[in-house]
């Protein structure tokens, strides 16, 4: 009988861990999505800051798409 309970809480113990470990695993994934979410989130509003400082401290205004011409460089 007491062999019996040994093994029920080694078995409980282990489904515990195995939850446990799967726990972390889905928080490390979780933190590695809003570090993603963060740096996406900070390029999307620094480019916006960007262009609005651009226009009030220097005037700048983005070119005209129509205006934009590209040189082929490669050889023949």
């Amino acid at each position: 009988m007491l062999l019996a309970g040994v093994v029920f809480v080694n078995l409980a113990v282990l489904k515990l861990n195995l939850r446990l470990d799967r726990a972390n695993q889905e928080r490390t994934n979780l933190r590695g999505a809003n570090a993603a979410l963060q740096s996406q989130l900070s390029a999307a509003l620094a480019s916006g800051r960007i262009q609005a400082q651009a226009r009030r401290l220097d005037g700048l205004v983005q070119a005209d798409p129509s205006t934009i011409g590209y040189v082929n460089l490669a050889r023949r």
